[in-house]
């Protein structure tokens, strides 16, 4: 077998490998996990957030699989309720900042700041961007459904930003 032969083959098969690789990761929803370690939400229990009304770390002994992203719980209990109906407890967005997406951005998160509404989770970053959340969440969770698809092809995680790096809202901006 000649030298190309070999190269070609081997450049074939990287080829199909890459190509069976995307399909993988491109048929995933895009879940936001920290520092490249594939862990959902910083480790916390997505359902002790509607059955606690509290966030919870969850433990490493206690994560399951899913949507390409480990997700960490609390207790047995939660553990098993989210095996059982795992989209229900999914925070929106993919666990990504829902302020941050309402304005076009893929923000990482602190897990303290949070809302439930309508039976959704809804993760953001700390005060004052949370603060600003709070004020009208309603408009900012139509406007991020809107965005949402177009930002699903995004994957770096922008980090968490401070005060100025959104206008408030109703401002002119120079």
């Amino acid at each position: 077998m000649s030298w190309c032969s070999i190269l070609g083959r081997t450049i074939a098969g990287l080829a199909a490998l890459c190509g069976m690789s995307l399909t993988a990761s491109a048929g995933q929803p895009l879940v936001n996990v920290r520092g490249g370690d594939g862990i959902a939400i910083h480790g916390y229990d997505p359902v002790a957030y509607f059955i606690a009304g509290e966030p919870r770390k969850g433990s490493s002994g206690l994560g399951v699989a899913y949507s390409g992203a480990q997700w960490l719980f609390s207790s047995e209990t939660n553990k098993r309720l989210s095996v059982q109906n795992p989209e229900h407890y999914l925070p929106a967005y993919g666990g990504y900042c829902a302020y941050g997406v309402a304005q076009g951005r893929l923000l990482d998160v602190d897990p303290q700041s949070w809302t439930i509404l309508y039976d959704h989770l809804y993760l953001n970053c700390p005060e004052p961007i949370y603060d600003l959340w709070l004020g009208d969440p309603m408009s900012y969770i139509r406007q991020a459904d809107k965005n949402w698809p177009r930002l699903t092809g995004q994957i770096a995680v922008q980090p968490q930003p401070n005060a100025s790096t959104f206008p408030a809202p109703n401002s002119r901006n120079p």
